[in-house]
């Protein structure tokens, strides 16, 4: 028995010499460093092939709490304050415009004669930075009954990756220059990218504004004009609220809107603003949000530069969005 164990032993230790280094490393004090040339190439034993290789446990799959929202997920959540369409009783709808502060602000005036010329009511939420570089023609626009201006923040972050303090600064920088520039204080804010959670819609009602989202999303960045009026033409409900861009001239939202606004009229559908789109009914009519998903507007870098961006890849799969499904609200 003895004997047999000490050749056990033995044979390990023999195995263990043989698939070790010929020599101990030097210790050359400069673990940073080239590592030392006179080291010879260490060899290993190698796994056996009929052996599986070792893999780390997968971790648990842990269902989401329902309303619960952590940045990049697909879905944000109903939330009591947040406003993101008016009755499904009445025949109004609301167009919306985000004018996003980008690397390179522009601004569609196509958008805004088609607007002016077939008499349009229209929310244009504006970034704060955005606002800065197109002073004169903010100031014209508030000055047109036709439209009320909203607040988009400063940078257009990603505000539920962002601190307290980070999204206080931005709807606060953005809301001081739209006042500066165009002497109206925004009373409503839609998020960047349509995202919020409790922080960002907190911090907004504490600044005096309304988060505005959307149950619409025109798919304007991408979308040819033809796709973009079948799109709204054929998903617009009583009570929706859509949104699109008038700070890229490259998207094709100049082309499809007056085709847009003679359809909607032709349904009978009335445009109004988002505010009056509140007040069109009972309070408890409007308050709450759409219990069903939305898509979230796709990630595509953010203007900031931060680390902490969404995976570019997400979408909510839904049944006949073939045309547009990769051309969801983008925001820049």
């Amino acid at each position: 028995m003895w004997t047999v164990k000490r050749f056990a032993v033995l044979a390990a230790l023999v195995a263990a010499c043989a698939c070790a280094p010929t020599r101990p490393p030097v210790e050359d004090g400069c673990a940073g460093g080239l590592y030392p040339e006179d080291l010879p190439v260490l060899t290993f034993c190698e796994w056996p092939g009929d052996t599986p290789l070792p893999r780390p446990a997968l971790p648990p799959v842990v269902a989401a709490k329902e309303g619960a929202y952590e940045p990049g997920t697909l879905v944000m959540p109903a939330h009591p304050d947040v406003f993101d369409h008016g009755p499904r009783a009445g025949m109004r709808v609301a167009l919306t415009f985000d004018a996003c502060s980008t690397s390179e602000p522009q601004l569609d005036e196509r958008i805004v004669q088609a607007l002016v010329q077939h008499q349009v009511p229209a929310t244009l939420f504006l970034g704060g930075k955005w606002a800065r570089s197109q002073a004169e023609r903010v100031k014209a626009l508030a000055k047109n009954p036709l439209f009320e201006l909203g607040n988009h923040s400063y940078t257009h972050p990603h505000l539920t990756w962002k601190t307290d303090d980070r999204i206080r600064e931005e709807l606060s920088l953005a809301q001081d220059e739209i006042a500066d520039v165009s002497g109206v204080t925004p009373v409503l804010f839609r998020p960047p990218f349509g995202e919020y959670d409790d922080r960002v819609v907190r911090i907004a009602r504490e600044l005096g504004m309304r988060t505005v989202e959307y149950d619409l999303p025109s798919g304007d960045p991408g979308a040819p004009a033809d796709k973009l009026v079948a799109w709204v033409l054929e998903k617009t409900q009583p009570g929706s609220i859509v949104v699109m861009h008038l700070n890229h001239v490259r998207f094709h939202t100049a082309e499809a809107l007056p085709e847009i606004v003679a359809g909607l009229r032709a349904r009978g559908f009335r445009l109004v603003k988002v505010s009056d789109l509140m007040g069109a009914g009972a309070p408890g009519a409007v308050a709450s949000a759409s219990p069903s998903a939305r898509l979230p507007e796709e990630q595509l870098g953010d203007l900031r530069k931060d680390k902490a961006v969404q995976p570019a890849h997400l979408v909510v799969p839904m049944s006949s969005v073939e045309p547009l499904r990769v051309s969801v609200e983008v925001g820049h």
